[in-house]
């Protein structure tokens, strides 16, 4: 066996090995009351260069491209699983946490880190402006399953799905500001409304198309849906990110718009994207803890000042910002209280810290280890005690339970065909009908009904109730005439 041979096998052996320990991690975070992405990370710098030695990766371009990859992934899961009636009431909290909120935080970090690291005015407002923002990746895992109420985890989600382009825009401006002497402020102000409005209008063009084409398609597999749904977020990033508009922002927009369609095979399509969305993460977080030295981060002084500037970032600059971009939104003291205490930090940060030292900056390698620090004194303190935080005021909702029944389908691609989940309420045009009563459509089939979490066979005579679930066979051409009898 050549040396060509063992490399591949060690690297294949590495990747199942990283894909059950990040398993197996998230299975136990719940009980440790510890975000996952914590624990992730921590595999990787155990097995790192300071840790067992058993990987060594140093290579910060290689993180970045990885790292904005697993984004992606990440993102447009959060987007599919983001329902529009919940976010539609708080655009205008999220957009302006995600624009007036992000300035504020960095120039009140920015000012902080201005002076605990001796640092420029710049190269302080450059810090600020890269962990000013509140992470997608963070966000949406530590809310995944929480009974948070639905204003609140709609208003963080679409936060922080948005709020990159400002934290991009920033940073770019300041290493700008730093490495050249003339700028264009001008320039600056431009290229964030670029950013802003033409990755919205990609993400909304992409989307559409996505959404058209799905449902025109005919795969011979239903396994192929949720690749060509996956071809269209990578599309999309790649084709916004080239015009140098916000890729992450378009990529949230488009999946916000393909998971609030009626689309085919979307059972399929949310049950792989969430499947990847966790090898992202794992993968994303136990690299980003492969490139950081624990010698290098656990020193006196990067904890020192680690700790003053998470203090001011956590207790004052994040309050500060959301209480001031929040005036006269609806929100009272405790949702402002808990939208504060929730500004996660995450991959984004790290990712952004890569930036100044690709561009060669003085102070980069000082950056990133203090900003790596700070993710995990955020995601450890803020992220384990936000279910905590919202019980105490009293901003939870009804549980969140997953149905204790499932479906797995074959394909019928060929057929033609696709299987309709359908749960009945109240106002249901066939609530209280025997199946009889009811004039389906040609080619409508009713397979099975879960009422009260058990199987009823359905027969002729069997009546609908509120809190059914049906699963209807139908066939695509008649699947728009079963919807409008079902939304009658």
């Amino acid at each position: 066996m050549n040396g060509t041979s063992l490399i591949f096998d060690y690297f294949i052996l590495t990747l199942g090995l990283l894909l059950i320990i990040g398993v197996l991690t998230a299975k136990f975070s719940n009980r440790l009351g510890v975000p996952a992405l914590v624990l992730f990370i921590l595999v990787g710098m155990v097995i790192g260069s300071d840790g067992l030695g058993l990987i060594h990766f140093s290579d910060d371009k290689l993180a970045r491209m990885i790292g904005m990859a697993a984004l992606v992934i990440i993102l447009f899961d959060g987007g599919l699983q983001t329902k529009w009636t919940t976010v539609k009431p708080v655009i205008a909290p999220s957009l302006s946490l995600a624009t007036i909120g992000v300035i504020f935080t960095s120039v009140i970090v920015g000012i902080g880190a201005k002076f605990i690291l001796d640092v420029s005015w710049f190269e302080g407002l450059l810090f600020g402006s890269i962990v000013g923002s509140t992470d997608a990746a963070a966000v949406f895992a530590v809310l995944k399953g929480k009974n948070i109420k639905n204003r609140i985890s709609s208003t963080l989600e679409a936060e922080s799905g948005s709020n990159d382009p400002m934290a991009m825009i920033l940073m770019i401006t300041f290493i700008e500001l730093i490495t050249t002497e003339q700028q264009n402020y001008l320039y600056f102000v431009g290229s964030f409304f670029w950013q802003m409005i033409i990755g919205l209008l990609l993400g909304l063009i992409i989307g559409r198309l996505a959404v058209f084409a799905i449902n025109k398609i005919n795969l011979d597999s239903s396994g192929l849906y949720p690749v060509f749904t996956l071809a269209f977020a990578l599309l999309t990033f790649s084709i916004t990110d080239f015009i140098n508009a916000s890729g992450l922002l378009a990529v949230y927009i488009s999946a916000v718009l393909i998971g609030n369609s009626d689309i085919a095979y979307r059972h399929s399509i949310f049950r792989f994207n969430e499947g990847f969305s966790w090898i992202a993460q794992i993968l994303m977080f136990t690299i980003l803890g492969l490139l950081v030295f624990p010698k290098q981060v656990f020193t006196l002084d990067i904890i020192i000042k680690g700790l003053l500037l998470s203090f001011i970032l956590i207790l004052i600059a994040r309050p500060i910002a959301v209480f001031l971009s929040t005036i006269k939104l609806g929100f009272n003291f405790k949702e402002k209280a808990f939208l504060s205490w929730a500004g996660l930090k995450g991959a984004v940060p790290i990712v952004l810290a890569t930036f100044p030292m690709a561009a060669g900056l003085e102070n980069s390698q000082v950056f990133f280890n203090i900003i790596f620090f700070i993710v995990l004194i955020s995601a450890l303190i803020q992220g384990s005690t936000i279910s905590i935080l919202a019980e105490k005021l009293g901003l939870t909702g009804p549980k969140r339970t997953e149905p204790m029944h499932s479906l797995e389908l074959v394909s019928i691609g060929k057929a033609n065909a696709e299987m309709v989940e359908y749960e009945v309420n109240e106002e249901g045009f066939i609530t209280g009908k025997s199946l009889t009563e009811i004039d389906f459509p040609e080619n409508v089939l009713i397979n099975a009904i879960i009422r009260n979490d058990e199987l009823i066979t359905p027969s002729g005579d069997t009546k609908i109730e509120v809190g059914d679930i049906l699963y209807i066979l139908v066939s695509r051409k008649s699947k728009k005439s079963l919807k409008q009898l079902l939304n009658k």
